[in-house]
């Protein structure tokens, strides 16, 4: 296991190219941006904190549950993203008054942030931290750098 937030940028970015799959965790064969997560967290820290239960697409939006944003209260280090650093989880609202179902993670900062994260229709990829992406920031987490 590696560890330290260079690991989890190299991991993530090792990632790159892997095509988009709902639900899965495969690097290369496909991943969603959970996917990744999940799959950076495996390399990096082991086994995966909790079992994933299916979710759809739209994830618990009809219901207006956050959960996406619980797990990561569960399993992250909820920080402000004033003090972004490369190796975090950003967690996204897709639309307003949608519930927060979309991460990636900080693979720089500094005057051209960006962040690596699986969309639909692109697969894994790297993207700057644009202003129509910081806008929909709504948590910054840090992964633990020592799992129990």
């Amino acid at each position: 296991m590696m560890s330290g937030r260079q690991d989890i940028v190299a991991e993530a970015r090792s990632w790159l190219g892997t095509p988009y799959v709902h639900q899965a965790s495969v690097k290369g064969a496909g991943a969603d941006c959970l996917g990744l997560l999940r799959g950076v967290w495996r390399a990096v820290f082991g086994d995966e904190p909790e079992t994933v239960p299916s979710y759809s697409m739209d994830w618990s939006e009809p219901q207006g549950e956050e959960r996406m944003w619980a797990a990561a209260r569960r399993h992250l280090t909820a920080k402000s993203p004033e003090e972004l650093a490369a190796g975090d989880v950003l967690l996204f609202r897709m639309r307003d008054g949608g519930v927060a179902k979309h991460v990636g993670v900080v693979s720089e900062t500094g005057a051209v942030p960006r962040f690596i994260h699986a969309y639909s229709g692109h697969g894994v990829v790297e993207n700057a931290l644009s202003d129509p992406w910081r806008r929909r920031v709504v948590a910054c987490f840090a992964f633990p750098l020592e799992v129990e």
